[in-house]
């Protein structure tokens, strides 16, 4: 009797062992997806160069573990620039705005379905200085008065730039600061200035002066200066990579993306 349930003891653990290892082949305990159709699939996108940061850090290689067929190629710009490149046919599977004005001109001219259009991030704008400034500024309505350079995004393609200039005329001090300004071609550019010291002060996202220790952040924005910052996600029509460009679209609003966007200062748009 002892020797039959030894036996039976020992049948049994082999077909656990054996059904383990039909799992494991068929990759029922991977957690990355073996969806063949996404094999070899590459989604371009398109972004606002303040989404630099979060995206080449974090996002895209947590995208490419979880699908390890496919391939993400970002292209970092102002939002501007990137809407007059995928207007001249740049090559684009997504497009991620730091401002609205950007997307709903593409949406207009029939390059973005408007119903996938989400709105997904929202960001705050700042006045920066550089670490070691010694300045006495502490408002937006202080930059009147200085005699300093004042670094911005160019607004006619920056929306970064746009804010800033929103901002500044609601104050009523556009006339008294523009002399004063240095137009830069994307938010990064600004920071950059400023982080370097050939610009005494500059406009920046929140988030952009998070990620740089060689500057420092002397207030926010007057919340009634200007409109809230939104930054808008959607596919372009003309994607050729549909099922790996929706995956990419669903990660970006999945519980473990947004979680990464908040720790790089971004807050969720409800």
């Amino acid at each position: 009797m002892e020797r039959n349930m030894k036996i039976l003891i020992v049948a049994i653990i082999v077909i656990i062992a054996a059904v383990v290892v039909g799992l494991y082949a068929t990759g029922s305990f991977n957690t990355s997806s073996t969806d063949n159709s996404l094999q070899g699939q590459e989604v371009h996108v398109a972004a606002a160069a303040s989404l630099k940061n979060v995206y080449d850090q974090k996002l895209i290689p947590m995208f490419e573990e979880k699908y390890p067929g496919v391939k993400v190629t970002p292209t970092y710009a102002s939002s501007g620039d990137l809407q007059k490149q995928i207007e001249n046919g740049l090559d684009a599977d997504v497009f991620m705005s730091a401002g609205n004005k950007q997307m709903n001109a593409l949406v207009d001219e029939g390059l973005v379905d408007n119903s996938t259009n989400v709105q997904s991030l929202e960001n705050k704008l700042v006045l920066i200085v550089p670490a070691d400034s010694n300045t006495n500024v502490s408002s937006f309505k202080d930059l009147k008065d200085v005699n300093g350079t004042i670094a911005i995004g160019d607004p006619k393609s920056v929306p970064a730039g746009q804010y800033a200039n929103e901002s500044l005329h609601n104050l009523g001090i556009w006339d008294d600061v523009e002399p004063k300004l240095s137009l830069a071609t994307d938010v990064t550019a600004v920071l950059n200035q400023v982080a370097q010291g050939s610009a005494d002060y500059g406009i920046v996202y929140a988030t952009d002066a998070k990620s740089n220790d060689n500057v420092k952040v002397v207030c926010e924005a007057p919340k009634d200066s200007l409109k809230t910052i939104i930054y808008p996600v959607a596919p372009l029509k003309s994607s050729e990579n549909d099922t790996a460009t929706q995956k990419f679209m669903e990660f970006l609003q999945s519980q473990e993306a947004q979680q990464v966007f908040e720790d790089y200062g971004f807050t969720i748009h409800n």
